[in-house]
């Protein structure tokens, strides 16, 4: 994770990001410290990179790599003003000691590439392009599911998808079905057809870019009915209000870049 020191909307390059509405910056630490603190009484590490200057962004952490197995595969940025953070994330993971294998494609890390199992899902559509599944499948090995993505509101699939884990088979996800093309619709009915389906409502609120390990499920609180059908399906709901974030189009799984060793 990346505090949010030098959080602002300086550009807009999706949707919800107004550089015209000013972001609270006491607030969105505050919020970011909780989630840590969150994740931390929950029994879960977590490790901090320091933020650059002029990079705010730089705190939606999950879009810098994908990490499975150890193995980092790094992030390739869409929009100019993001690219710089890739280095400050390489930099930080090989002083801990991991190799990094550079995307070659546009590939924007754990804002499109979801390990569910023994597949990565894996979404296309406004970020990350087709051309980088080939190569996280090519480096990992392990197949690739491609999803287009077709709302600009859920530019990465993080904002419509979440994977609840292993609980049985390939384990289950929770998604808006709205935010993808027929086919990937299809194939979602498929892979899970025991699936939470998100409202728009939820969607909205980014109740979909939550984190799971496997029994709690980190949420934003305003999504009420994603909570209420999580908590049906004996997940633990952890509400925890990321909302500032909003304002550049991320909520608690942007902000949290998972470390599977």
């Amino acid at each position: 994770m990346c505090e949010p020191r030098y959080f602002e909307v300086r550009y807009a390059i999706n949707p919800w990001m107004n550089t015209g509405v000013p972001v609270d910056l006491d607030l969105a630490r505050d919020q970011w410290r909780t989630l840590v603190q969150v994740y931390r009484d929950h029994g879960h590490a977590v490790e901090t990179v320091a933020p650059v200057e002029g990079l705010p962004d730089m705190v939606f952490s999950a879009n810098a790599a994908l990490v499975v197995d150890g193995r980092v595969f790094g992030s390739s940025f869409h929009a100019t003003e993001r690219r710089p953070e890739s280095a400050a994330y390489e930099t930080w993971f090989k002083e801990a000691g991991y190799d990094v294998h550079p995307a070659e494609s546009v590939c924007e890390g754990e804002g499109d590439l979801i390990p569910a199992g023994r597949f990565v899902l894996a979404g296309t559509g406004f970020r990350t392009r087709r051309d980088a599944h080939r190569e996280v499948q090519e480096f990992f090995g392990r197949p690739v599911i491609s999803l287009d993505l077709v709302d600009p509101r859920f530019y990465h699939l993080d904002t419509a998808l979440f994977f609840l884990g292993n609980e049985t088979g390939e384990g289950n996800v929770a998604y808006y079905p709205a935010a993808f093309s027929p086919g990937s619709r299809e194939v979602l009915q498929r892979l899970y057809p025991r699936a939470v389906i998100a409202t728009e409502e939820d969607a909205l609120s980014f109740g979909l870019n939550s984190v799971s390990d496997g029994r709690h499920v980190f949420v934003a609180p305003q999504a009420h009915d994603l909570i209420d059908k999580l908590t049906q399906r004996g997940y633990i709901a952890v509400p925890v209000d990321l909302s500032e974030f909003r304002k550049s189009g991320g909520g608690i799984k942007c902000c949290t870049l998972e470390i599977r060793s």
